[in-house]
């Protein structure tokens, strides 16, 4: 069996990988998000609110459990947040706190764990996706706790994957921004005016003229990625980078 073990699988493109990768019937899939809202004999769930940091650390012994037939293990870390839109000194301090929770510090437990689990079981294949952002390579006003957060994430998953790479694990980690997706953030975005954030015109025009990619499309080139073979491994990649491929894994 193939255990993959999703963030934000509640909804956009977290929901949208679970219910792409149950699509095969040799998967098993782990929910981890507050809500239940897929229902299928391969999906379980977890109910955690991943910004409560406290929380995170006294279920990992749930999410991280034995998988003696496992084939393959996966964790996707793909739930996050871009919080409050607005510039610094004009935001709350919680703010930062909040969005540096979800998207940097319980991904880092995830992977710590996963890691600490499965990293000796070299005898198959464990792999670690953190879905990251364009936006952790460029200062994008009004974002910037989501860009930072994002930026630390790229350099968490360069660094494990550094460390796996010394220690001989076969581990792979990756980084992943999977472009732009139609989801809640961008519903989020369009929200926002100009004073906040200088390019919401340019975001409400990314709806109108249809550029906004599905999360099911996304989520069908990111699985059958993972599926793959890839001739050249590099930590950070973007979703028009990747070339999909279907491989018997």
């Amino acid at each position: 069996m193939h255990y993959y073990l999703i963030t934000g699988a509640s909804q956009g493109l977290g929901r949208a990988l679970a219910e792409a990768i149950l699509e095969r019937p040799d998967t098993q899939v782990l929910g981890i998000s507050r809500h239940a809202t897929i229902t299928h004999p391969r999906y379980q769930h977890q109910p955690l609110d991943l910004s409560d940091i406290e929380a995170v650390g006294h279920n990992l012994g749930k999410i991280f459990l034995p998988r003696p037939d496992a084939q393959s293990l996966t964790l996707i870390n793909n739930a996050g947040t871009l919080g409050e839109i607005g510039y610094v000194g004009e935001l709350p301090n919680e703010h930062f706190q909040f969005v540096f929770d979800l998207n940097v510090v319980a991904p880092a437990m995830l992977m710590n764990t996963f890691l600490s689990t499965y990293g000796g079981q070299k005898e198959i294949s464990r792999t670690v996706l953190n879905i990251s952002s364009g936006a952790a390579q460029r200062p994008v006003d009004g974002w910037a706790a989501y860009c930072a957060s994002k930026a630390a994430l790229n350099a968490l998953s360069e660094t494990a994957q550094k460390e796996q790479e010394l220690r001989g694990t076969g581990v792979r980690v990756w980084a992943l921004a999977p472009g732009i997706v139609d989801t809640a953030m961008q519903a989020h975005i369009r929200t926002a005016e100009v004073s906040q954030f200088s390019e919401a015109e340019k975001f409400v025009e990314y709806q109108q003229d249809g550029e906004l990619q599905a999360p099911a499309q996304v989520a069908q080139k990111i699985w059958q990625w993972l599926c793959g073979n890839t001739d050249k491994y590099i930590p950070l990649i973007h979703i028009n980078d990747i070339h999909a491929s279907t491989n018997t894994r």
